[in-house]
């Protein structure tokens, strides 16, 4: 395939050449080849293939909030072309039993995939690390879905352990003992007391200990969905890469009395004047990836008191089409889009062919109309799960998807490949 007059992030008009899986040539006004399809792109958009390292596609365990099929195609639906999928399902990712257990239904997946592993008072690193992890996490400083929080000596085994096998390792810092256990006296209707008890303290004070022991062991440590610049700042100062999530960039909690429960996640929704300097620091560039944290429940789940509702929501499928919409509102650059999206998680973690739009990567790529937006409509998406917390915004959505070369999802006949994913932790002449 030859693709005409696309314009990149940077803004350069050029033609982008696919051969196979591979992108062969970007360059200028290149020569039809014989029995070539052509597809003129001219005034759209083409983006590397977003690289989401921070999902919860829910399987093995709990398959009736989110599979690995419902979980990717929303992926592919949404511009993204490679999930990382994290610890914390039934059993927990802690072992190599359970990696290869997991592993067997993330073949179902439309997407390339990594598998994370994780950490619990009885893991086994020994069998876990002889297997093709992505990484080690997201492990977590305090509870969350699937009761995997871990203390400090163990947090520390963990980080070492880690740093000997070269595996990166994601943290989701909060520190419980900082929680304000005075706002568990509200009352269930009260949907801000979940954000009033996971204090934004918690999350500095969490992200300064994993620096703390990163520093101590030469570790790798990625610091996931910081939700507060406070958060943000701290990972930068002890020289940590971090990531935050499109509900921390876009809801706030002047959001909940609207959400009510469906607006639950850890770490929660913080004020608007954090939101806002979340959102500055992801446009100046001090932000390093957004990832989704997508952990789909059920509305009948969701449906239920702020102290008993599970926390999590959907956001795969949405991450790209917002951040797209809000580039075209000039909120920030479509560089900066590629680069959080794409180019960054692919460096960071270690995807040379992955994240970029040059000779010799994979063709992963995305074609947008930048002003073709549209509302999100939750029972228009492709999750199991069926709403969004973002229902109403705008976003900018993918003409197509394309995965290695070939389309896995037109947008405009809202139509999946039957193309299957690889782990990008295994060589692709590998089964």
């Amino acid at each position: 395939m030859l693709i005409r007059n696309a314009t990149l992030a940077d803004g350069r008009v050029r033609d982008v050449r696919i051969e196979g899986e591979t992108i062969a040539a970007v360059a200028e006004d290149l020569t039809v080849a014989d029995d070539e399809d052509v597809l003129v792109a001219t005034g759209k958009r083409l983006l590397p293939g977003m690289i989401d390292v921070h999902v919860h596609f829910r399987q093995p365990g709990f398959g009736h909030k989110e599979d690995w099929t419902t979980g990717s195609k929303a992926a592919a639906a949404g511009g993204v072309t490679t999930v990382v999928d994290q610890p914390n399902t039934d059993p927990p990712t802690t072992t190599g039993a359970a990696f290869d257990e997991k592993a067997a239904f993330a073949r179902a997946s439309a997407v390339d995939y990594g598998l994370n592993g994780g950490v619990t008072a009885d893991w086994d690193p020994e069998s876990l690390f002889d297997r093709p992890l992505f990484a080690l996490g997201e492990v977590f400083l305090a509870d969350s879905t699937g009761d995997m929080g871990i203390d400090a000596d163990l947090f520390d085994e963990a980080v070492a352990r880690a740093a000997g096998a070269d595996v990166a390792v994601t943290v989701h810092a909060e520190d419980a003992d900082l929680f304000d256990e005075s706002v568990l006296e509200r009352p269930d209707d009260d949907a801000d007391a979940w954000s009033a008890y996971r204090t934004p303290e918690a999350e500095a004070a969490a992200v300064e200990r994993a620096g703390e022991v990163a520093a101590d062991h030469d570790a790798t440590v990625h610091i996931a969905h910081t939700s507060t610049p406070e958060g943000v700042d701290a990972a930068v100062e002890a020289g940590m890469t971090c990531e935050v999530t499109p509900h921390h960039l876009f809801l706030s909690r002047e959001d909940l009395d609207d959400l009510g429960t469906f607006g639950r996640m850890n770490p929660p929704l913080r004020s608007e004047e954090r939101r806002e300097a979340l959102f500055e620091r992801l446009a100046d560039g001090t932000v390093d990836v957004v990832a989704t944290d997508h952990a789909p429940h059920t509305r009948e789940e969701k449906d239920a008191g702020i102290w008993d509702a599970p926390s999590g929501v959907p956001g795969v499928e949405t991450a790209l089409p917002l951040l797209l919409a809000a580039a075209g509102e000039g909120e920030l650059s479509y560089e900066r889009v590629r680069d959080v999206t794409a180019a960054n998680p692919a460096a960071i973690f270690g995807l040379p062919r992955k994240g970029r739009i040059e000779p010799g990567c994979d063709a992963d790529l995305v074609l947008v109309d930048p002003t073709e937006t549209r509302p999100i409509r939750g029972l228009e998406l492709h999750s199991k799960c069926g709403w969004t917390p973002f229902e109403g915004h705008e976003g900018v959505f993918p003409e197509w998807t394309m995965l290695r070369g070939e389309v896995v999802y037109d947008g405009a006949e809202d139509a999946f490949a039957e193309t299957r994913g690889r782990n990008v932790r295994v060589a692709s002449d590998e089964p």
